[in-house]
């Protein structure tokens, strides 16, 4: 049996992937950024990284730093429906649960503030902050199993991009793939099982950790 299930965030439980994909777009084209692709290659990737590859500047990436914040200081953060009643049967099953996202702690508080009850669903958190090596870098994910004392290959990962599924999988996890992102064909090969939500997984949750 399964004990953690370890949770992404924007694509995941939170429904703002498509947010966020518009705000790089507008970026990478505002800094004439030559990757028509940019603002799908950074999924999964933290802010540090992501400006300090692209970026190279430091007023250009101050100036997108700030940004940054402002656009996500003035969003609303849409749970997906049923996520959390997702989270909550895992806990009811005895599984540790955790958020492991590439998010800072600015964009968290933000999150928190429009949801003041979220952090209660989980035992532990991890944020760019945890971590020296994004997703597809496994740490991520072994950091979160051992936040809460669990083996990586007792965790299931839940995940929607592609660095994001390959950093579970390289942390030795079971992973769960959501086509929310990206089409359920496309990272089929990435996961151990797709689903379109978390919400269509609750009457499957005993066949799930079992």
């Amino acid at each position: 049996m399964y004990k953690a299930a370890l949770f992404d965030l924007d694509g995941v439980l939170i429904d703002s992937e498509t947010l966020y994909t518009s705000f790089w777009e507008r970026v990478g084209k505002q800094h004439r950024l030559p990757s028509p692709t940019f603002a799908y290659d950074i999924k999964g990737t933290t802010l540090n990284d992501i400006l300090t590859t692209y970026f190279p500047e430091p007023e250009v990436r101050r100036d997108v730093d700030r940004l940054l914040h402002e656009f996500e200081n003035e969003i609303v953060y849409p749970v997906f429906p049923g996520a959390l009643e997702f989270v909550d049967a895992l806990r009811a099953k005895g599984m540790k649960t955790v958020i492991v996202t590439s998010s800072d702690a600015k964009k968290m508080d933000f999150l928190f503030a429009q949801h003041p009850d979220f952090p209660s669903h989980f035992d532990a958190i991890v944020t760019a902050c945890d971590v020296t090596r994004s997703k597809p870098d496994p740490e991520p994910y072994l950091v979160g199993a051992a936040k809460v004392g669990i083996a990586p290959e007792e965790c299931i990962v839940f995940e929607d991009s592609f660095q994001g599924l390959e950093a579970g999988r390289a942390a030795g996890c079971k992973v769960i793939g959501l086509s929310t992102t990206n089409l359920a064909e496309s990272i089929r090969d990435k996961a151990d099982l797709i689903t379109p939500s978390l919400e269509a997984l609750t009457e499957k949750i005993t066949e799930i950790i079992n």
